[in-house]
């Protein structure tokens, strides 16, 4: 491709909008007249709690995080929480409610069942993941200390349409993959975490939205990393954090604000999601893994059926400039991921492209 940027269909890490990455060209050697990297900077100085602090603010704004939550700047991974939530909630009555809907809710759950009773509230592997369970389908105990779920598969391409109705039990939510894609209701929830490198920033960050009276109460071997009134107390800061993850996320902030808001990324992902699911579905060649009802608007999933074929397909893709198409080992087929960062024309190009592709064939 030369000097040419592709169209980066990944689901992670995925592309990050290019007006973030040029403004981070420009400050990487010299910080706003600081004389340094922020790579290069004490976590501890001015000049990057600035950055920390100002970067806080603008996801607390945008997202409209109320008062009485902690934001955290963690750097766990995603996969981290699959130990912290439990090992830091699940202590009120020893028991969670697990909504598992693909591999990472399972992969929680799973994890889960080493710190108390985990009951499986609803199950979609009796149709390879294909759907979302309907409210009327969830199995609550009324007496978990949380119930568990993860927003977007990224892997079997579904999402949850709905916020689950729990009562009084507080809900825990994986928004790795959809966070800032739309407005959501923070309120709802005791607990939500993301891993950056999807819709946020570069791998190496994950944000925490945590409900304060949640923390404190963790089980007595946690430890001392893991627990999140430590991260509370210090700032998230216990330890370095990841500097320059910190600083991209705040370049991706002004970005969507500069676009809209969450309630204008969330009109360019029904636009991105609508017109690829339009042409699937108007085809003879391709065929959507997800349900109707319950596809994902970030991670769209297909496939001929032909795994030659579809080798054939994104062999061609990737020689067009629509790269990383090729879908997850466990699925197969295809899957284009089309974050906010995605351009709109890169969407409308691929559908042009998959158009083309079979009339050939």
């Amino acid at each position: 491709m030369g000097d040419q940027r592709v169209y980066n269909f990944a689901a992670g890490p995925s592309m990050l909008p290019l007006p973030a990455l040029e403004r981070a060209g420009r400050e990487i050697t010299n910080f706003q007249g600081s004389g340094m990297s922020v790579m290069e900077m004490s976590h501890r100085s001015k000049v990057f709690l600035d950055i920390f602090q100002s970067t806080r603010d603008k996801l607390r704004r945008l997202m409209k995080v109320p008062e009485g939550y902690q934001i955290l700047f963690l750097q766990t991974g995603a996969s981290g929480q699959f130990s912290m939530v439990p090992l830091n909630l699940i202590g009120k009555t020893g028991r969670a409610d697990y909504a598992v809907t693909g591999n990472f809710s399972a992969l929680a759950c799973k994890e889960a069942r080493k710190y108390g009773d985990i009951h499986v509230a609803a199950d979609s592997g009796d149709r390879d993941y294909r759907y979302i369970p309907a409210q009327e389908d969830l199995e609550l105990d009324p007496q978990a200390s949380y119930f568990y779920y993860c927003a977007n598969n990224t892997i079997y391409g579904t999402e949850w349409s709905y916020v689950p109705e729990t009562g009084d039990v507080p809900l825990v939510c994986d928004m790795s993959s959809d966070i800032l894609s739309m407005p959501v209701d923070v309120s709802r929830y005791g607990l939500i975490y993301a891993g950056a490198q999807k819709n946020m920033a570069p791998a190496g960050l994950t944000v925490v939205i945590l409900r304060e009276e949640l923390a404190g109460h963790e089980l007595p071997f946690t430890p001392l990393m893991m627990n999140y009134q430590t991260m509370i107390d210090k700032d998230s800061m216990y330890n370095t954090p990841p500097c320059w993850c910190v600083y991209m996320l705040g370049l991706v902030l002004d970005w969507v604000e500069e676009n809209g808001g969450l309630a204008g990324m969330k009109r360019l992902r029904d636009l991105r999601s609508g017109m690829l699911y339009d042409t699937l579905d108007s085809s003879r060649l391709f065929q959507c893994h997800a349900e109707k009802g319950s596809r994902s608007g970030m991670n769209v999933t297909f496939r001929t059926g032909d795994e030659a074929l579809d080798a054939e397909f994104v062999q061609a893709a990737a020689a067009a400039g629509f790269v990383n198409l090729k879908g997850h080992r466990k699925t197969g087929g295809m899957r284009a991921s089309i974050y906010n960062a995605m351009p709109v024309e890169g969407v409308e190009k691929l559908c042009g492209f998959i158009k083309s592709f079979e009339q050939n064939h």
